[in-house]
């Protein structure tokens, strides 16, 4: 039996899985996806909030997977680096305006763009992009090798 994940937390097999998805859409349809890291500060009580803004408001097709109660990977598909920039940028302004706070909450955001004819795509090459770390770093917390 495997041991259950502490609350909040995705399985790293599961970023594997978006990565996949993304160099997929890359390759057979011909689809730009953008991987956008969010890291909060430690111990923030509004990222929580942010972050579940964030999975209601993105479509059917993107996807949003908590690394740690600080880190957030989401897939957005269809949509080029600046299209993407956009939509975080829109987002982070709605949170704001819906839920009145004086400023944008203070999010670190990285981006990694997953160009059309991409064929594969490593947590390696991801993870240190979008969160500003060393790859054994992003090893470490993916639990990859």
């Amino acid at each position: 039996m495997v041991a259950p994940l502490p609350t909040g937390v995705d399985d790293p097999l599961r970023l594997r899985e978006m990565l996949g998805r993304a160099a997929s859409l890359a390759t057979a349809h011909r689809l730009p996806s953008v991987v956008v890291g969010m890291a909060g500060r430690e111990g923030d009580l509004l990222f929580p909030e942010v972050v579940a803004f964030f999975a209601s408001a993105l479509r059917m097709d993107d996807t949003i997977l908590r690394l740690t109660r600080e880190r957030v990977v989401m897939m957005l598909t269809d949509v080029d680096r600046e299209g993407a920039e956009r939509i975080v940028r829109r987002l982070l302004a709605e949170f704001r305006e819906r839920f009145a706070t004086l400023e944008d909450p203070p999010i670190l955001l990285g981006f990694f763009e997953v160009a059309p004819g991409t064929s594969y795509l490593t947590v390696k090459q991801v993870l240190p992009t979008v969160f500003g770390v060393e790859a054994s770093d992003a090893d470490e917390r993916s639990g990859s090798s």
